[in-house]
């Protein structure tokens, strides 16, 4: 599967964006999706995720209350809604493709990465 999110920009402090990934193929439901994001100098880390039917949810601490994941499996796209957006928040954001059932946080449980979109919060 191919993935191609898109979305990012520039923000002010406290304001939204949503994030959006595009799957090709005809098995989009067949697999978790998560998104994980990439501040500069520091290792990738979990965001969020959400299993096939979009019945489970899990999210990163840091971003619990504030973003919400959601997918669309008629249109083969997974989304990222991002509320009052702070500086930290600041990165590449990533979705990725997992074959499995649970919303997992991990990254080896991903097995198809999108190119990564900026996402940049001004102070």
């Amino acid at each position: 599967v191919q993935l191609q999110a898109s979305g990012g920009g520039l923000v002010q402090a406290g304001g939204s964006l949503r994030l959006s990934c595009a799957a090709s193929g005809r098995t989009f439901s067949s697999y978790v999706m998560g998104w994980f994001r990439q501040a500069p100098g520091k290792e990738r880390e979990f965001v969020a995720a959400i299993n096939l039917s979009g019945s489970s949810l899990h999210y990163a601490d840091s971003v619990k209350g504030r973003f919400t994941i959601s997918r669309d499996n008629a249109k083969n796209t997974v989304y990222l809604q991002m509320n009052s957006l702070k500086p930290e928040d600041t990165a590449v954001y990533y979705c990725a493709a997992g074959f499995g059932v649970v919303a997992s946080g991990t990254e080896r449980k991903y097995d198809y990465w999108g190119q990564g979109t900026l996402v940049t919060v001004s102070s």
